[in-house]
């Protein structure tokens, strides 16, 4: 049965329907040999489907998995600069897989590899409101009104963050141990906030998204999602 490219490029764990849908408007996408428009169809039984020159297979089977990143690696599938990939940590899975969503070079923790792209787009659409939550150490104090200003929003690119939950850990010389929990996913969103305080991050952890976390993970290893676990997150608004 034909389908719409942008499914079938996310089913066979390529990418998003959304990155998907990119990739076919920059004309990447090739459909019987002919450049592929969007809103086009095609049956992978007697239509050629190419995706950056490689041939569309049949969807694989959908995993997905959390990986406890360590730091010094980029949550992309290709670096311009040669730095380590994410999806080198997981390159012992046979399905290929692809980060749902981003932490930064230096932020470490949590972070869900699928080549299920209805799960990725879910998780990624903004208006889906997942929690997240860091392990944040910053150079200085937490003072109460920092906390109040966390709590309250503060304003990024000219708009005001949601509100976050903020929870002190500890202080340990000059510097303090909080986490923060937000489920807004704006580039570098939780140093620039802290930078807005005057704190300066010296480390940053995602421990928790939803009600996952890092139990028995370590760093730099990974464990597949159960099916039940899968059929949650699905179901979460």
């Amino acid at each position: 049965m034909a389908e719409r490219l942008q499914k079938l490029i996310s089913q066979a764990g390529l990418a998003s329907r959304r990155q998907a849908e990119k990739w076919i408007e920059e004309g990447k996408v090739l459909l019987n040999d002919n450049p592929a428009k969007l809103g086009d169809r095609a049956d992978l039984s007697i239509d050629q489907v190419q995706v950056n020159g490689e041939v569309l297979a049949a969807a694989q089977e959908k995993v997905t998995v959390l990986l406890n990143k360590p730091r010094g690696y980029v949550s992309t599938l290709k670096d311009p600069e040669g730095r380590r990939l994410v999806t080198d940590l997981v390159n012992d899975v046979p399905q290929r897989l692809f980060p749902i969503g981003r932490l930064d070079y230096n932020t470490e923790g949590l972070l869900l590899l699928t080549n299920d792209g209805e799960l990725a787009q879910q998780m990624s659409h903004p208006g889906h409101q997942v929690d997240k939550t860091y392990l944040v150490k910053v150079r200085g104090s937490l003072s109460e009104k920092m906390v109040k200003r966390l709590e309250r929003g503060v304003v990024l690119d000219d708009r005001k963050t949601a509100p976050a939950k903020v929870e002190r850990i500890r202080t340990a010389g000059p510097s303090c141990w909080f986490e923060l929990t937000i489920h807004e996913g704006r580039n570098r969103q939780v140093r620039r906030m802290c930078e807005i305080l005057g704190l300066s991050v010296v480390r940053l952890k995602r421990i928790r998204f939803d009600f996952l976390d890092l139990r028995d993970v370590m760093a730099g290893q990974y464990r597949c999602l159960l099916d039940s676990e899968i059929r949650k997150l699905k179901k979460i608004k």
